[in-house]
């Protein structure tokens, strides 16, 4: 573990089409080009010695550091202290636009503003996952790494022509670059690393330099002034917002789980998947936040996604119905499932998997999901169109045919398909929103034979779903396991937060799925799932549960849970998809989910505080 960087020991930087992570001492470990689920050009967070890096950091061979988002944006700087000096990197990627580009630039700057410094640099890239070899050609002005495939990093130093030349290049066998870098107090060198770039390598003067800095820190505050929120714990809801911007793919408008891949579930387990698609589920939650907070464009972006993925296989036949449960960023849905054998895995947590085999799972609650984020929107003036309506229709139908049967779930199990007690609540939120729209526009529907549906699958709930030995509502019918899934019922309004079976269940999950306010979302030894090994704790789990308790007016209990997660967060407020009990991050980073839960618990307990 110690030749690996904990996963919480890195921040985020992107340009809304890709995006890289580094680490608190200045390693650039992930980065793939040109989109989130491309290749990856960097990848030493999934093999250290295979996977490949850009590296800034002190020669000192002591040194301290220190890691901050510039505020309001996501402008990383990383700082190295030693006695003879202090320095800073300062990594950001311009942003791209909404027009689809393979010019991507990660942007290193390094300043000395203490003492001295000299700072090491190593460029080692390891194109398509490390599986293509390159070589590297340098010029009076920059380098240049090729692929075989002719993918190229461009390498552009910052500096003035008539700058005293600092650096030391050296080369090795492996076609990688090595610098050295000494600076005094006040001086300041970097580099510019060009994914497509369009010409040969070129030096990048110090006002080229400032003005696209100055255009990023531009671009981030005046995005996040759109954000109405000022209630509690402002800042990290907004360091949320921005996070899920940087995960957003902006000429789609589709939302990623997580920029990374195969990070695991458990250290040396096989609970290791790429989430760097965009999920039906996770999407559809975005339209809360977002428009919970006033970002009504990314808000319309998605659901004009969504509508899309409605249109494309409406009135489809099959086993899983007419939606996919994920697809690419593009909309594609070719996600094939493969193992990078070649790497070890971060901490040696094999198998490295990219792509996702379970994009082809019957998971029924997305539709309950889909339909309740399209009704929200309309509530916040957003249109469903004619041709938008017919296919909603058109699933409907197909749900109202398939809704009762048995299926993967939530939480994409591998053991075989089972009766989810979630997937019959959010079958029951799709025929209750579509009955909505359809009342509140007069549009034509089979309104009658969705009542019967949606009243099919209430009763069925409450008969199947409830285990009066549990006094809970439990997992999958004929069990007594429990689920965290199912602290939703009550947000989408399947219960009254006040129901007694709805307490009864609330004091089950807090008995058996809750440790010190962190949630489990089930237990793996009393549900297998089809896969070995044990996990973490859910954040979004946790986030969940806080909205749960505060819907149910258990407000001293819900901000408590809650203050004890921001305590989980990492040095910049973010979050992976799972805390282990040691209190380290676990899973893919940062996770969408996770900070989609975070914005919406904090606006319904900032609100009963309020009320209180």
């Amino acid at each position: 573990m110690d030749e690996y960087p904990l996963i919480e020991n890195h921040g985020l930087i992107g340009d809304l089409q890709t995006a890289a992570l580094v680490t608190t001492d200045g390693v650039v470990d992930w980065f793939c080009s040109p989109r989130f689920d491309s290749p990856s050009v960097f990848g030493a967070l999934l093999d250290k010695e295979k996977g490949g890096h850009c590296t800034v950091r002190p020669a000192h061979m002591t040194y301290a550091t220190k890691q901050l988002y510039l505020p309001d944006t996501a402008i990383l700087v990383t700082r190295f202290m030693t006695e003879a000096g202090a320095g800073e990197v300062v990594d950001f990627m311009p942003v791209t636009g909404t027009t689809v580009t393979g010019r991507h630039r990660l942007v290193r700057l390094v300043r000395c503003v203490r003492g001295s410094m000299t700072f090491q640099v190593e460029i080692a890239p390891r194109f398509d996952y490390g599986r293509q070899a390159h070589q590297l050609h340098i010029t009076p002005h920059g380098a240049v790494f090729a692929a075989q495939d002719g993918t190229e990093l461009t390498v552009h130093p910052i500096r003035e022509p008539e700058d005293e030349q600092l650096m030391d290049v050296l080369t090795d066998r492996d076609a990688d670059l090595h610098l050295s870098v000494p600076l005094r107090a006040g001086q300041q060198r970097g580099l510019v690393l060009e994914m497509g770039a369009e010409g040969p390598p070129a030096e990048v003067r110090r006002d080229e330099h400032q003005r696209l800095f100055d255009e990023t820190v531009g671009f981030w505050r005046s995005w996040l002034t759109q954000s109405r929120y000022t209630g509690r714990w402002r800042e990290m809801v907004e360091r949320s917002a921005i996070t899920l911007k940087l995960m957003t793919f902006a000429p789609s408008g589709g939302l990623v789980a997580a920029p990374t891949a195969a990070l695991p579930e458990q250290l040396g387990g096989e609970r290791n998947w790429d989430y760097r698609f965009t999920w039906i589920r996770d999407a559809s939650f975005s339209v809360y936040a977002l428009l919970g907070l006033g970002f009504t464009e990314e808000a319309k972006a998605f659901i004009i996604w969504l509508g899309d993925r409605v249109k494309e296989r409406a009135g489809s036949e099959g086993d899983t119905g007419p939606l996919n449960i994920m697809y690419k960023v593009d909309g594609s849905s070719d996600l094939d499932e493969q193992i990078l054998d070649h790497w070890e895995g971060y901490a040696r947590s094999a198998p490295v998997r990219i792509g996702n085999g379970a994009a082809t799972q019957l998971q029924l609650d997305i539709y309950g999901e889909a339909l309740d984020s399209i009704y929200f929107a309309h509530r916040h003036g957003f249109q469903v169109g004619h041709g938008g309506w017919t296919s909603l229709r058109t699933d409907l139908d197909w749900l109202a045919d398939h809704w009762d049967q048995a299926e993967e779930g939530i939480w994409e199990t591998r053991g075989g398909r089972q009766d989810f007690t979630y997937g019959r609540v959010m079958s029951w939120v799709a025929f209750d929103r579509a009955l909505r729209l359809a009342e509140s526009k007069g549009w034509p529907s089979a309104a009658e034979r969705w009542h019967a549906e949606r009243d099919a699958v209430y009763e069925q709930v409450m008969a199947k779903g409830w285990s009066e030995e549990r006094q809970a509502f439990v997992q999958h019918y004929g069990s007594g396991v429990l689920d965290s899934s199912l602290l939703r019922m009550a947000t989408v309004g399947f219960l009254t937060p006040g129901d007694p079976m709805w307490e009864s269940t609330l004091d089950a999950m807090e008995e058996e799925l809750v440790s010190d306010s962190l949630v489990y979302r089930y237990n793996p030894e009393a549900s297998p799932d089809g896969l070995r090994g044990s996990e973490g704790t859910f954040s979004l789990c946790t986030f969940m549960y806080v909205d749960a308790l505060a819907r149910a007016g258990r407000t001293d209990r819900a901000r408590l849970v809650f203050e004890k997660m921001m305590g989980y967060a990492n040095h910049l407020g973010l979050y992976s998809e799972e805390i282990d009990p040691t209190g380290r991050q676990l899973g893919n980073f940062p996770q969408a989910f996770t900070h989609l839960a975070l914005i919406d618990s904090a606006l319904t307990l900032n609100a009963a505080l309020d009320r209180r």
